[in-house]
């Protein structure tokens, strides 16, 4: 998931938990700061609408409604479900709302102060009785808290006993190497959304890697207020919930309606678990791109540029890649790109499996958009430079408008193959 500070308070999102391309980062993104003030080839307003989805009354149990709105913050392109944590095994629960569906992430993050049924939650431990915390980093900053064991519903589907980030500048004593990561996004403000669902294609946050060893602003044991960092067993790691569903735990589908050029104020759409578990969550005619089992990238070419660390992510406000094709808008909004106008682009999307995909796509002039269509939630003409290198092409919202993305989870066997992969 990517944020930036510079277009209507988008915060640097991007939760892309690569390992072994990012560090530990649960990250986005980005720069600038502040709103944009001046006009670049502004059109004349359209109309407000929003959008939606077929109806998300008496849903089915595997599936989620998922809304596109001014959320927490205003920031638009950023999709929400909410989300029931329970103290395990207890109807002691709490539903929280505008929950960032994230597929470039995986477990659940919330806050303390959300939950007050946090402190009866269970704290999780390791074999030695350690007290487990976690720092998550993102491309420009960080969440702290403690690991948690919850029950966690999402429509009608349940994980047990689920580590998840309770997120709270309060526990213990943030580690001196956690705040050396930038921004605290320790408030919903600061996030920008009330938790964080991570549904990409991994199991934990941190898998193998973190298990074999201590892995420097990750996990830590805590005891008062030291907290030292430590190896964690995969099985005690913040976790995606849908492998731990006891059905439709093989991946899910993000389903958004397509929008207009120029946008919407909202539009509703759904997330649904499983695929080809259910007669409404078949894999049909859409195409299977294998991604890397070790940090679930792929391949972008785009104008002959070749994007070796491609992911594909809900929780990213835009598209960002680097070109010199395109025009970065002047300050505050230089996270984004600001053609003279509308610019259809294409690009070939490559898997590890060999499958190939053409895609074409639109950016827009941010500052412009800003201008004219500030109120919109659903603004799908948004783009910007990478932040953390020129290899990578994040695939974010804008990409999912009009399509069904498909998330198989790692090991999980689905009628398109074994995960992980991505689909559309």
């Amino acid at each position: 998931m990517r944020h930036s500070d510079s277009f209507l308070k988008l915060l640097h999102a991007g939760f892309a938990v690569l390992l072994s391309v990012f560090l530990v980062a649960c990250g986005g993104g980005g720069g600038g700061g502040g709103s944009a003030s001046t006009s670049a080839n502004a059109s004349t307003p359209a109309q407000s609408v929003s959008i939606s989805a077929p109806a998300t009354s008496g849903l089915p149990a595997n599936v989620a409604a998922v809304t596109v709105d001014s959320g927490v913050t205003g920031v638009p392109n950023m999709p929400f479900v909410s989300v029931t944590v329970c103290v395990p095994g207890t109807a002691q629960c709490q539903t929280i709302d505008h929950v960032l569906v994230d597929t470039g992430s995986w477990g659940l993050r919330l806050f303390a102060s959300q939950l007050p049924a946090a402190a009866s939650m269970p704290q999780e431990q390791d074999a030695q009785g350690n007290a487990l915390a976690e720092c998550m980093q993102f491309f420009d900053g960080y969440t702290w808290g403690s690991v948690r064991l919850a029950d966690v519903e999402i429509g009608g589907e349940k994980a047990a006993s689920l580590p998840i980030q309770v997120i709270d500048p309060n526990y213990s004593a943030t580690p001196a190497d956690c705040l050396h990561l930038g921004s605290a996004r320790n408030t919903p403000t600061a996030l920008a959304a009330n938790g964080v669902l991570g549904i990409g294609v991994f199991k934990h946050d941190c898998g193998a890697k973190c298990a074999l060893q201590a892995v420097p602003t990750t996990y830590y044991g805590c005891a008062g207020t030291t907290c030292t960092s430590l190896a964690v067993a995969e099985n005690l790691q913040v976790a995606n919930p849908i492998p731990y569903f006891a059905t439709d735990n093989n991946g899910s589908i993000l389903e958004l309606p397509a929008v207009a050029t120029n946008g919407a104020v909202s539009l509703t759409g759904q997330l649904v678990f499983g695929i080809g578990t259910q007669s409404n969550n078949g894999l049909g005619s859409a195409q299977v791109i294998g991604v890397s089992p070790s940090n679930g990238t792929f391949t972008t070419v785009q104008n002959s540029v070749t994007y070796s660390q491609s992911i594909m992510d809900s929780g990213s406000t835009g598209l960002f890649f680097e070109t010199t094709a395109l025009p970065a808008c002047a300050s505050p909004n230089n996270a984004y790109y600001c053609p003279t106008s509308t610019t259809q682009m294409s690009a070939m999307i490559e898997g590890v499996n060999g499958v190939n995909s053409a895609v074409s796509f639109d950016v827009g002039n941010a500052t412009s958009l800003t201008q004219t269509f500030g109120n919109e939630a659903v603004m799908p003409l948004l783009a910007g430079p990478a932040f953390v290198t020129s290899a990578i092409f994040d695939w974010g919202l804008p990409f999912f408008y009009g399509r069904n993305v498909y998330a198989a989870v790692e090991q999980q066997s689905t009628p398109g193959g074994t995960g992980p992969y991505i689909a559309y």
